[in-house]
């Protein structure tokens, strides 16, 4: 990743080094061709060219200078060869100065908009600290790596959630994907976190967590807006994650080599469609321990399609997990997903991978034996 931000850099120095120099370099051309031998063509007015390309780059007074250099070089050159007394003499003149004005309210323009568009990075990116927390690197008895992507070209918060919360003895995470875009998901997204952030520390189990989100969401969410989302538990010492799935894309458990979809016995719907449910959530539970790795993320990455309309192919992530840290893993996920696409994500994407990292000790059979479907252990997840 040191190698790609140096070139990234070095790149950038160039871009910036050429549009420095091209307003310089496009009137010494016009000048060289003036003083060419039997040379009749009329350039003069090419060097309007100078303060035109520096409005693109520079700031307006920048570009007002290089337009009195543009006009002070056409003066002398139709001075030394008499250009002003032919037919139509001033004419490159005017141009250069016509463009210069141009050139120059363009450029005003421009900064404001620049301007206009830093405060809009600014105030997302404290949206963003305050909505979207770090994630911690380690927590007991587990590492994490987040990722996250907006769609979003002016900012950097979308209607994607997660959040990690430490509890004496526990460890509550959560995921998820808001319904729509725009300023009515991030407020949404806000206000499910916000719930998740209070229940984490209270609630006894999972079920409990997902009741109280539908409460606010009841309470706060716009009418028949909903939310994708998986919870999950972990327990120091217990070699097991609980896992509840609200109408969201399966994680994907890595687990001796192999990549197995956590799915639920029992899906659920969507926080804020509880309503239509017949039945309570049921979480499951799934084998995890050291050296076991379990990746959340949300439909921007798994339906990411290239410009065949073919999905990327995430289920194949095994090797990417197995043979690198959680973060250089991530990173690798996201720069295949991106270059998969071809271009800019059209929708958010997230991804949260967590990392069984401490020796857990032998669990008797209670351990598994928690109450309803939470004792579901897969038999293709135990495989050795």
């Amino acid at each position: 990743m040191a190698v790609d931000t140096l070139v990234k850099s070095s790149a950038a120095s160039v871009h910036r080094l050429f549009l420095v120099a091209l307003p310089y370099f496009v009137m010494f051309v016009v000048v060289v061709d003036e003083f060419m031998p039997y040379n009749d063509r009329g350039l003069l007015p090419l060097l309007s060219l100078g303060p035109a390309l520096a409005s693109v780059s520079r700031r307006a007074i920048p570009t007002a200078l290089i337009g009195m250099l543009a006009l002070t070089v056409c003066v002398g050159l139709s001075w030394h060869y008499h250009f002003y007394l032919q037919p139509h003499g001033n004419v490159p003149f005017i141009t250069i100065a016509g463009v210069t004005v141009v050139g120059v309210v363009a450029s005003a323009g421009r900064q404001r908009r620049e301007r206009e568009l830093a405060d809009i990075r600014a105030v997302a990116e404290i949206a963003q600290a305050v909505l979207l927390r770090p994630a911690p690197r380690r927590v007991p008895g587990a590492e994490l790596a987040v990722r996250y992507m907006s769609a979003t070209a002016a900012a950097r918060i979308g209607g994607d959630l997660y959040e990690v919360v430490t509890t004496p003895g526990r460890v509550r995470i959560i995921l998820g994907d808001v319904q729509g875009k725009g300023i009515t998901a991030v407020r949404t997204a806000a206000m499910v976190l916000g719930a998740f952030r209070e229940a984490a520390y209270e609630a006894t189990d999972l079920v409990e967590i997902a009741a109280r989100i539908e409460q606010s969401m009841r309470y706060q969410a716009p009418e028949q807006e909903f939310v994708t989302a998986v919870l999950a538990e972990l327990t120091p010492g217990c070699p097991v994650i609980e896992i509840l799935n609200c109408g969201h894309p399966s994680p994907l458990l890595l687990r001796n080599g192999d990549v197995v979809p956590a799915e639920s016995p029992d899906p659920c719907l969507p926080l804020g469609l509880a309503e239509l449910a017949d039945d309570e959530r049921t979480p499951s539970t799934w084998p995890f321990g050291p050296g076991d790795q379990i990746l959340f993320y949300t439909d921007g990455i798994s339906e990411a399609r290239d410009k065949t309309g073919a999905f990327y192919q995430l289920s194949q992530c095994g090797q990417i997990l197995a043979g690198h840290d959680a973060e250089a893993a991530l990173d690798l996920i996201k720069g295949q997903v991106i270059s998969h696409v071809g271009h800019t994500l059209t929708d958010d994407a997230a991804m949260l991978l967590v990392k069984c990292a401490a020796v857990s000790e032998p669990a008797d059979a209670a351990a598994l034996d928690l109450p309803g479907a939470a004792g579901h252990v897969p038999a293709q997840a135990l495989r050795a």
